[in-house]
């Protein structure tokens, strides 16, 4: 099971992003996909997830403003970020489960990428 983030970067305030996350081994036809951020010193948070289902969710703190589809094929998951704010940046992470309504909280989630780096910043 491997899960890749990447697509992260510098961004200027206001400004957009899509991040990808590669899934090999996996399938998503029975797995929810997690998104996650952390901020230096702060805690992981949640930012979205993606059902089995195609159904998505997304924290009520960043609805608008964040979301998440997939591809046809379902090998790859992206979270878009727009109207991006400093308060943005963080590590972002993807992860998988098979439990199927994983989605907000980390300990759902028991197969974690690499993150990828965003920063929004003039």
């Amino acid at each position: 099971v491997q899960l890749q983030a990447s697509g992260g970067g510098l961004v200027q305030p206001g400004g957009s992003l899509r991040l990808s996350c590669a899934v090999s081994g996996f399938d998503l036809d029975y797995a929810a996909i997690g998104w996650f951020r952390q901020a230096p010193g702060n805690e992981r948070e949640g930012v979205g997830c993606i059902h089995a289902d195609g159904s998505t969710w997304s924290a009520e703190s960043l609805k608008g403003r964040f979301a998440i589809s997939r591809d046809n094929p379902k090998t790859t998951v992206y979270l878009q970020g727009d109207s991006l704010k400093p308060d943005d940046t963080a590590v972002y992470y993807c992860a998988g489960s098979y439990y199927y309504a994983a989605c907000l909280r980390d300990f759902e989630f028991d197969h974690w990428g690499q993150g990828t780096l965003v920063t929004v910043s003039s």
